[in-house]
């Protein structure tokens, strides 16, 4: 894989766990979302349609897709898709930092796990 491809990729893997963390951000700004009635539901997707961490984490991934086509032009699918990977262990990482979410050893052992992975089949 070049560094040109392998940047696309990363770039997409960030933008993507950009997406989540926005997607959190604005999902705590709602708050818990009772789903009940027709009219509960309508005033729940307005409120997450009009919240704007949640426009911009969705502007995120629409951007990511697009990077991430450009990517498959030039790598294999079985080599690009595992490379989605590295998302979780950034996503998990900034979750930590921005949110106070646990990093237990069990989760540290799967992140190096995973980054183990990520060079395996980056190098194949």
């Amino acid at each position: 894989m070049t560094f040109a491809t392998f940047s696309l990729i990363f770039t997409g893997v960030l933008l993507n766990s950009a997406a989540q963390l926005m997607l959190k951000a604005g999902a705590r700004a709602l708050g818990p979302v009772a789903i009940g009635s027709g009219s509960s539901l309508f005033a729940a997707g307005w409120n997450a349609a009009t919240q704007p961490w949640i426009l911009v984490g969705l502007c995120c991934y629409f951007v990511s897709a697009g990077l991430w086509v450009l990517a498959l032009t030039r790598v294999d699918v079985t080599v690009a898709y595992p490379m989605l990977s590295m998302g979780y262990v950034i996503a998990a990482l900034l979750a930590w930092h921005f949110f106070g979410e646990a990093l237990t050893a069990s989760r540290i052992l799967g992140i190096a796990i995973i980054l183990v992975g990520v060079v395996v089949l980056g190098r194949g």
